[in-house]
């Protein structure tokens, strides 16, 4: 059974949330503010985290940074903050995803899923570098892209932005962290480079670069590979 700890000090959320969890057989503990839910953490080891940034006692973003300091458990952020910079600085702490309240319960759960699936998915070594999609492969032991039988020419920047995306399947990555491991510190605020080099792999990639399937922008925060 899947364990889910639910962090969220509003009750009519958590029992909606509880209950439609329960109802697909999910195992869900519950914690009112931060403290309680690190101890639940510690305690249960749960699958997945759905955090509340406003918690009572301390904010979210601190709870994703303890967290973080011990277990890679998917965490995904459920706020009603709608800024840019507030949801950057949660998924720069940790967090792999940000659902914005109010959310479809629907969408909820599919995320649920999704991050289920990648923490279930073996992760990459030496026997298992290839990266099959319907459109292209990327082969990362031999550092190349391969797209209806013929090598895809891409630049060392183009490749290492790609392998950053192609190594974290489903997970949001920040422009942030983008620009920092990609370009340096220095040109960490250069969202254009992003944009710029987004849009050269969607050419080379994608089957429709207007419409891209794999390589996905969430606007303002950063990029996803979706397989």
């Amino acid at each position: 059974m899947t364990r889910v700890l639910v962090v969220e000090d509003d009750p009519q959320l958590v029992r909606a949330l509880v209950i439609n969890m329960q109802a697909r057989q999910y195992g869900v503990d519950a914690a009112p503010d931060g403290a309680t839910a690190l101890r639940l953490a510690a305690a249960r080891h749960p699958d997945v985290v759905l955090l509340d940034l406003g918690l009572p006692d301390m904010d979210g973003t601190d709870v994703i940074k303890a967290l973080r300091g011990w277990t890679k458990v998917p965490i995904l952020v459920l706020s009603a903050r709608r800024a840019s910079d507030e949801k950057i600085a949660a998924l720069d702490a940790g967090a792999d995803d940000y659902i914005t309240k109010p959310f479809s319960m629907d969408e909820l759960l599919a995320r649920l899923r999704a991050a289920v699936r990648r923490t279930e998915t073996a992760p990459l070594t030496p026997e298992t570098t290839l990266v099959t999609t319907v459109d292209f492969t990327i082969d990362l032991l031999a550092k190349k892209a391969i797209r209806a039988g013929r090598d895809v020419r891409l630049t060392p920047t183009e490749w290492h932005l790609l392998e950053i995306l192609v190594c974290n399947p489903g997970r949001l990555i920040t422009q942030k962290h983008l620009l920092q491991e990609v370009w340096g510190a220095s040109r960490s605020n250069k969202t254009n480079y992003l944009r710029v080099y987004m849009a050269q792999l969607r050419r080379k990639l994608e089957a429709d670069p207007a419409h891209p399937r794999y390589l996905i922008t969430e606007p303002g925060m950063g990029y996803r590979f979706e397989s």
